[in-house]
């Protein structure tokens, strides 16, 4: 994969699912692909079926695919222009064999993913709603709508006001919108069922579709916190009550048709507010949640989906995500050995549906960003998916050459002994080939199988990758996990150092041309690994990076917990747990990449880190993507993109350039 091979990304969606695609039934996605002439990201959602995909809907933005219960319409978000220009995701429906779609809201701000009610009449979305006067509203007593900059000042009185990808909060509330479908004369909803004093979030309907279960911060945000509620509201009129009092944070719900709720979520019991792996729990009403999976080795993402007597789960083990399966009559949280494999693999699960006995999922493989896959549930836990989708396919043609490069897995140990698990994506040649060391975010995240296009391009320019999952990383357990809370910048500099070691035993790579680079947590521990090891590496390349902590705790959006969870509150210890404190130790060349609207790690991190390298004379440069945040390498701009990997591989080729020796010409 080169730089510019960004628009043959072809990524489904979560899929929605009716009856079996390979035998009559079909499966909706939706696909996004990016799009250099335009600069924008292109969405259609297509039918899947035995013989492939089919595009379905007209729309150019089409996302958020959702079959109703009945299995007759299909639910949408489609991109609409409001009376001023500005285009927002809105609800629409169409027949699933046939008919014009209805775009069936008008929403200031636009609307969350569709959720049926189980009869089908109604649907669910979250979506934003703007004080009068802000983000393009009509200020109150007339239809002047400011622009951005002349908007009325904000007055925040809280630490939880803003979100990097989301901008400002408590001025844009999100409420629960309900949409009546049956009226095919009804005029677009643009008013919200819901009014509560926060934001609401993740909606499930009641088998009966009179109520929904939703998310909601405790004590409906009286006051900043961290833990979670779920609160029953009436469809009817909005009111809201106390259902559910959890442990801590809820990310998804699901309702089985005894009114038994499900939920995806972190315990905060302890205090501990990171390095916390989610578990599935169960609660009825007015009783206390119990936690199905253990929360020392098992770590859940997704929404929970039934079969039969079985809730079926996404867990990440080992830089995969799986599809696992919880007997639902359990009492006593089950081990990761305990939970039957119902889609397993080198693979990471990105969403799933089922209907009857057939699961339809999405994945990521190690030569694919995702394909739709089909499983019999009626089959053994070990029996093979069926994969409908070629997806990648521009990604290996010839128009795309090199192509797909080749992943291996690695272990190494650490000086304590214990084991690091990662891998090493390979270029074409024998070698020996000059190596970059990448790093994840996080920390509480993890590299894994899944194909990841900064190491294909990377490896395509001539580089061995190396990447892989030190301790603070998810995916291997709670204490892996929590290894470095109050311990930055030790043991997961072995783990990092311990995994390169090991691959640069292979005689294929070439241990005195290394580079290190990583973002956010990564680019924290390549700004520290070169401060403190630098003599190891020929370059650094740190982006979107933690660097001080002193002035993170009061400028991050998670700042204000984050740094404290990890590192602790006293001065002296975020000064010796900061890169910056080390700067002057750098003695390699030193990229500070930032994006101006990083509200995650703010970029004055990176004009810190790099005034202070310049100022002790290290040959340090600071590269600024105006008017992006902190996904830029993930979500910003297709040309931003493209543009960050034409500068990343310009500063390797300047300080660890590839040779034609090095790929064996």
């Amino acid at each position: 994969m080169l730089a510019n091979d960004i628009p043959h990304l072809h990524v489904p969606s979560s899929p929605t699912v009716s009856g079996d695609p390979r035998d009559g039934g079909a499966a909706f996605v939706a696909v996004s692909r990016p799009d250099l002439e335009q600069d924008a990201y292109r969405s259609t959602i297509e039918r899947v079926t035995g013989e492939g995909a089919v595009r379905w809907t007209s729309g150019d933005r089409d996302s958020s695919p959702t079959l109703s219960p009945d299995g007759r319409s299909l639910a949408f978000l489609r991109s609409v222009q409001d009376d001023h220009g500005v285009a927002h995701p809105q609800l629409a429906v169409a027949p699933v064999h046939g008919g014009e779609a209805r775009v069936l809201t008008a929403l200031p701000l636009g609307a969350g993913d569709p959720v049926w009610s189980p009869d089908s009449t109604r649907v669910a979305v979250t979506a934003r709603f703007p004080e009068p006067g802000r983000y393009g509203s009509a200020v109150p007593g007339g239809d002047r709508r400011p622009a951005a900059a002349a908007e009325a000042p904000r007055l925040v009185s809280r630490l939880d006001f803003h979100v990097d990808g989301t901008g400002y909060l408590l001025d844009k509330p999100q409420q629960i919108v309900v949409v009546d479908v049956t009226d095919p004369a009804a005029a677009p909803v643009d008013s919200p069922l819901t009014s509560a004093p926060c934001s609401v979030s993740a909606p499930a309907w009641y088998p009966d579709s009179g109520a929904l279960l939703v998310v909601a911060p405790r004590d409906l945000g009286v006051r900043e916190t961290h833990d979670d509620d779920l609160y029953r509201v009436d469809a009817s009129d909005g009111t809201m009550a106390l259902a559910i009092r959890t442990e801590g944070s809820v990310s998804s719900i699901a309702i089985a048709p005894d009114r038994t709720v499900h939920y995806v979520g972190a315990s905060h019991r302890d205090g501990r507010l990171v390095g916390e792996p989610e578990g599935l729990w169960v609660a009825a009403h007015d009783s206390e949640p119990v936690r199905l999976t253990a929360r020392e080795t098992v770590d859940v993402s997704g929404t929970p989906v039934f079969h039969r007597d079985d809730v079926l789960v996404q867990v990440l083990d080992r830089g995969t995500v799986t599809v696992r399966r919880v007997p639902a009559g359990t009492t006593d949280p089950l081990r990761l050995d305990q939970l039957g494999v119902v889609l397993g693999g080198r693979l990471v699960v990105s969403g799933f549906d089922v209907d009857r006995d057939v699961l339809v999922a999405t994945a990521a493989t190690t030569d694919s960003p995702g394909e739709v896959h089909v499983v019999d549930l009626t089959a053994s836990d070990d029996a093979l998916p069926t994969v409908l989708t070629d997806y990648a396919a521009p990604l290996r043609s010839e128009a795309s050459a090199p192509g797909v490069r080749r992943i291996e897995e690695l272990t190494g140990n650490a000086a304590d002994g214990t084991p690091v698990h990662g891998w090493v994506v390979l270029p074409e040649g024998e070698g020996p080939h000059p190596v970059l060391r990448v790093v994840h975010g996080g920390p509480f995240g993890q590299d894994t199988w899944a194909f990841f296009d900064e190491a294909q391009v990377y490896a395509s320019a001539g580089y061995a990758v190396v990447i892989g999952n030190p301790r603070g990383s998810g995916g291997y357990g709670l204490d892996h996990g929590r290894a470095v809370i109050g311990a930055m910048g030790t043991v997961d500099v072995d783990d990092v150092l311990a995994l390169l070691d090991a691959a640069l035993e292979r005689p294929d790579l070439d241990a005195a041309r290394v580079g290190i680079m990583g973002g956010s947590y990564g680019g924290f521990m390549t700004s520290w690994v070169a401060a403190h090891h630098g003599e190891r590496f020929v370059a650094a390349w740190s982006e979107r990076a933690v660097n001080a902590w002193d002035s993170f705790a009061g400028s991050s959006d998670i700042g204000w917990y984050f740094a404290d969870a990890y590192v602790g509150a006293d001065p002296e210890e975020q000064r010796r747990r900061s890169p910056l404190t080390y700067a002057a130790q750098v003695t390699i060349p030193f990229m500070v990449a930032h994006s101006e609207a990083d509200w995650r790690c703010p970029i004055e991190q990176g004009q810190r880190q790099f005034v202070a390298l310049r100022r002790a004379g290290v040959d340090a440069s600071f590269l600024v993507f105006p008017g992006e945040g902190h996904e830029l390498s993930r979500s910003g701009t297709p040309w931003h993109r493209v543009q960050r990997f034409e500068h990343v591989l310009a500063w390797w080729a300047e300080h660890l350039p590839v040779t034609p020796v090095d790929a064996g010409r």
